[in-house]
């Protein structure tokens, strides 16, 4: 049986959960992180050392950073579908994962954070809407890229939509003033309508 901790307000964690669903996979997930705590708790960090959510447990198979277990998971249990195993679909995919990892919810966090996770007497509006224009820049770059696709890396649905998905639904759903952004729009309207989709990713993403 699969094992997950974290908290369902993470946007790292609802890759896990949302993958978890895609394939099918019975899981247990365990409160931590946030509110719930737990992830400074010895047992935890010799599981995890940064101390982050997720982390998984697979039969006593440990492991952590979200879009590496996204891997794993679709690599074990979903070869050929989630993650293809053609080399160059599978780069496909795989470079839109790391284009969110590294690039664009860096952008994004602290805009992110600052609307939504911070005091409004605490907020920078500087330091907010410099990562807001940023992400916007970003995501028009997505938005060309999907002129004519179904999902990010072409026909099939992938690992690379498992990891963006979640962080675009934050963008559309925080009250901002938004470039249109068409085909990111009609991409993300094809995400909600998968049952996975709207029990992993669309839930209350803030802490409280």
């Amino acid at each position: 049986m699969l094992r997950v901790w974290g908290r369902t307000s993470s946007v790292n964690v609802q890759k896990v959960l949302w993958c978890c669903e895609e394939l099918g996979l019975p899981y247990e997930r365990v409160d931590a992180g946030g509110p719930f705590g737990g992830t400074d708790a010895p047992e935890y960090l010799e599981m995890n050392p940064n101390g982050l959510v997720p982390a998984l447990s697979d039969d006593g198979f440990t492991l952590w950073e979200s879009n590496t277990i996204v891997r794993y998971l679709a690599a074990r249990h979903g070869a050929g579908t989630l993650l293809s195993e053609d080399p160059a679909e599978r780069a496909l995919a795989e470079k839109w994962m790391d284009f969110q990892l590294g690039t664009l919810f860096p952008a994004f966090r602290a805009g992110f954070l600052g609307l939504t996770r911070t005091p409004p007497e605490e907020r920078d509006p500087d330091e907010i809407g410099a990562s807001l224009r940023e992400t916007a820049r970003l995501l028009a770059v997505l938005d060309a890229h999907l002129e004519g696709e179904k999902f990010v890396a072409g026909e099939g649905f992938s690992v690379g939509d498992v990891a963006i998905g979640p962080v675009v639904y934050r963008w559309l759903n925080i009250e901002i003033e938004r470039p249109e952004l068409p085909n990111l729009q009609r991409w993300h309207d094809r995400l909600t309508e998968r049952s996975a989709y709207q029990k992993s990713v669309m839930v209350p993403f803030t802490l409280t």
